[in-house]
């Protein structure tokens, strides 16, 4: 096991205690399903996980192929305390079911004129490579490091794990926003702190990770570069797969019960009451509580179809803006890669040009920038001996703005991005491939239920976060709550866990009456 996982949590929480008999249902079993249902079972409410695919997980899927294990994702798990306080709730440890390997470097940025930057936690090093694109940036990076600091304090620390019920609640946080300049996007705040364009595309594109534009996304997500610089950047071995492995063996560990392959069909109400569950099986069950870490216009128009509300705010929801799809291509290939890192950026030759392709016009353009994931060379386990294991993603307009065959154009964008992959990187990767699919829009719609094939759900903007998301208890039916990347705080691992523990606390503050 290494370092992280042998160091016990300062002050580790015990779970608050529920009177016995009290039961909840959590629909869906993603990261913010799963860790709000350990949050409750822990606290001694009697949870029921139902999960409609075969296996949990939601976007954190996976599939096993030719001896080659591929993540759906997400893959880059940041914070890890706040996973392992979902183990110390009950006095246990997250090195029992999980183990946490660290990835360095966090990433390589590579521009098409062959430039490269890595980035590091170590800040000699990252001084250096900073110094290398441009000398006079290392300074600018250490104020605007000051920068995420004082947002991460603001943003997260405070306000990232609790809800946003009240527009009041807003007013109390609007100090501490315009003090930061919350109004502003990440990449013009990057942008007043460096003066190389390589520099500031390296510190702003992590938006995306979140669904976000770096050129829209409020400049509070600058908080992500202390959230690394503090928490670090893992990997699970044998993959992502196997933290959500871990969630569920210490879920049932505490006495849960998780149903899967039986799809949510309905939430019933009785007035402003959530009552039952049914599935399309025709399992029922009445429960004192019930949240929902499904898609959350899904939530809303198909669970609570034909009540007013479902109506009503399904279609409100339906309205607002939504981050982009993805396109991945996963492929394993013969061959190691020792010089091809963790997590790598392969930007384009446009950045701001292709923002705007995929978030306002909605075409899909001739250019692409490629997150490649490479987790065989950090562990070896997720690949056949002397191969390996990736994955190459490109941002795609989400249905709703791009209309298109995707079982006509998925095998031609397939070639495209192996194409670029194999002309920057792996020259001959074509005659490599042992096993290769991907995974589109659509099948994000069909699989997960998301709205227009949205990856992160709501796009998060300053008009779409905290009292302006997703409420983490709804408004009218009081016992329906909701978690995961459509409610407060967003999207991405340390963000829907966040969400969990807001909303376990007014659950379990509801429950305890």
């Amino acid at each position: 096991m290494n370092a992280y996982n042998s160091e016990p949590l300062e002050k580790a929480p015990r779970a608050q205690v529920i009177a016995p008999g009290r039961t909840a249902c959590v629909i869906g079993s993603g990261f913010g399903g799963l860790a709000l249902a350990i949050r409750l079972q822990s606290a001694g409410v009697a949870v029921t996980i139902v999960e409609g695919r075969d296996k949990p997980g939601g976007r954190a899927y996976y599939w096993e192929r030719d001896g080659f294990t591929f993540d759906a994702g997400p893959t880059v798990i940041t914070d890890p305390n706040c996973l392992k306080e979902l183990w110390a709730l009950s006095g246990h440890d997250i090195a029992e079911d999980v183990e946490l390997m660290p990835v360095v470097p966090f990433y390589r940025l590579a521009w098409p004129d062959g430039t490269q930057f890595d980035y590091y936690d170590d800040e000699e090093h990252l001084f250096a490579e900073i110094a290398r694109l441009n000398p006079v940036d290392v300074a600018g990076y250490q104020r605007f490091l000051d920068y995420s600091a004082e947002v991460y304090r603001e943003g997260y620390e405070k306000l990232g794990h609790v809800p946003f019920l009240k527009f009041s609640s807003m007013i109390k946080a609007s100090p501490a926003l315009m003090k930061n300049q919350a109004w502003r996007s990440v990449y013009s705040m990057v942008s007043h702190y460096v003066e190389d364009e390589r520099l500031r595309e390296a510190l702003s594109f992590h938006t995306l990770l979140v669904g976000g534009n770096p050129m829209t996304t409020s400049a509070i997500y600058a908080l992500i570069h202390k959230l690394e610089k503090d928490g670090g950047v893992w990997w699970a071995r044998g993959g992502t797969n196997r933290l959500v492995s871990g969630m569920v063996t210490h879920f049932e560990r505490l006495g849960g019960t998780i149903r899967v392959g039986d799809p949510v069909a309905k939430v019933h109400t009785m007035g402003t009451v959530a009552s039952e569950v049914e599935t399309e099986s025709g399992w029922r069950e009445r429960f004192d509580a019930i949240a929902s870490n499904a898609d959350i216009v899904h939530s809303y128009k198909a669970l609570l179809s034909g009540s007013k509300r479902g109506d009503t705010y399904g279609a409100r929801l339906a309205k607002k803006r939504f981050s982009p799809s993805l396109f991945v291509v996963h492929f394993g290939i013969e061959g190691t890669w020792p010089g091809i890192p963790h997590h790598m950026i392969l930007f384009g030759p446009r950045y701001k040009g292709l923002l705007d392709d995929i978030y306002d016009h909605g075409v899909l353009p001739q250019d692409f920038s490629i997150y490649l994931h490479h987790p065989s060379v950090t562990d070896p386990s997720v690949a056949p001996e002397g191969m390996s294991t990736f994955y190459a993603l490109v941002p795609v307009a989400h249905m709703g703005k791009l209309a298109i065959d995707w079982e006509r154009m998925g095998p031609e964008l397939e070639r495209r991005v192996l194409d670029e992959v194999g002309r920057r990187l792996i020259p001959d990767i074509h005659d490599r491939i042992v096993t290769k699919f991907h995974y589109t829009p659509r099948d994000f719609s069909s699989d997960l239920n998301a709205h227009m094939g949205s990856a992160f759900s709501l796009e998060p903007v300053l008009t779409q976060s905290a009292w302006f998301r997703g409420h983490n208890r709804d408004d009218v039916i009081s016992n329906f709550y909701l978690v995961g990347a459509g409610t407060h705080p967003g999207a991405g691992i340390p963000g829907v866990v966040g969400s969990a523990k807001a909303t376990a606390g007014l659950m379990l503050e509801d429950l305890a009456r």
